[in-house]
């Protein structure tokens, strides 16, 4: 899939992480809906040894406290109030931001725009001082919005760098992968498709003709299944009538993307997630797409590898959401 040249240069940074023993990651936000379930997962990862919680509500030194019993390696802080922020994000290696309200029933995720985006914005000018060489990846909805809006932040601060800053789109994957097993009868574990577009209804793009393995479904099943991973969201708000967004899958979506960012940060080569990124995939300035992620002289590099899609794949798949849209 990757030329040798990518390989090697991606092998040599890793022999310069191969000795750190373990990093520090910071979830701003982990008192709520989305950041208990995935301090829960990361306290877990052997590839962690600190992990700081940060968040305004007052139950987070009850949260830590409740992930400090944990039998795991490693050690967990409490961070509470923007005045604490710089602690829980001094030194550290991956920023993941989950902090925000969710959406309740009749919201978009555009909807969550005036309250996040300014959470967000907040979060992101501390760490662009503190620890701008942080991989940060921004969960908070709308990440089509948030992401350029802490891009902006960052470059007032002049310490933006792109192949930094992440909009979190796995939950796409994942309920792509998820969706298509059922589907066919296949294991989830084996199935990988490639999300690309943003993360916002429409804009929402799998690339099922991608799919490893490869399946083949009607017109009509096709369209069913794109609509359903495009308005997965929306389902899950429905189903719990107002009582929360989708929590439990998004820390595990975000808890997959954390540790890719990490194993890649140790070292470990060919490391591919898909994520909203600045891009010169079309003419928007951010598209989510496939990125290998690696180390080189001790900084993080981003390929986009967009160009190793069949673009035929790819028109036919957009093919079939225009006809979707066009009924």
């Amino acid at each position: 899939m990757f030329s040798k040249v990518f390989k090697n240069i991606i092998n040599q940074g890793a022999r310069q992480y191969s000795s750190k023993k373990g990093l520090k990651v910071t979830v701003c936000g982990g008192s709520g809906g989305i950041g208990q379930p995935l301090s829960l997962l990361l306290k877990q990862s052997p590839l962690i040894t600190d992990l700081a919680i940060y968040d305004i509500a007052p139950v987070t030194p009850g949260v830590v406290a409740d992930l400090s019993h944990m039998d795991t390696n490693s050690n967990v802080t409490s961070h509470v109030g923007l005045d604490n922020l710089k602690d829980a994000v001094a030194d550290t290696d991956v920023v993941i931001i989950p902090a925000g309200i969710p959406r309740k029933p009749g919201m978009t995720r555009d909807d969550l725009f005036n309250t996040n985006i300014s959470i967000v914005c907040d979060i992101i000018k501390v760490i662009g001082q503190v620890s701008p060489h942080a991989l940060v990846g921004i969960i908070s909805n709308p990440v089509n919005s948030a992401v350029p809006a802490a891009a902006e932040i960052l470059k007032k601060l002049n310490v933006y760098d792109p192949k930094r800053l992440f909009g979190v789109t796995t939950l796409d994957i994942v309920r792509s992968n998820r969706f298509i097993a059922e589907l066919k009868g296949l294991n989830a574990t084996d199935v990988n498709v490639p999300v690309i577009g943003g993360h916002s209804g429409p804009t929402i793009i799998p690339l099922i003709s991608q799919c490893t393995p490869q399946v083949k479904f009607d017109h009509d099943v096709l369209v069913k299944l794109t609509k359903r991973i495009q308005e997965a969201g929306t389902e899950v708000v429905q189903a719990k009538a107002g009582a929360g967004s989708a929590t439990l899958s998004m820390a595990y979506a975000g808890a997959k993307f954390t540790t890719s960012m990490c194993r890649a940060i140790l070292g470990e080569p060919n490391v591919i997630e898909c994520s909203f990124v600045e891009s010169t995939v079309t003419d928007s300035p951010y598209f989510s797409t496939p990125v290998l992620i690696g180390v080189i002289n001790a900084y993080i590099v981003v390929f986009i590898f967009y160009k190793n899609l069949s673009f035929k794949a790819m028109n036919y798949d957009n093919i079939i959401m225009a006809n979707y849209y066009k009924e």
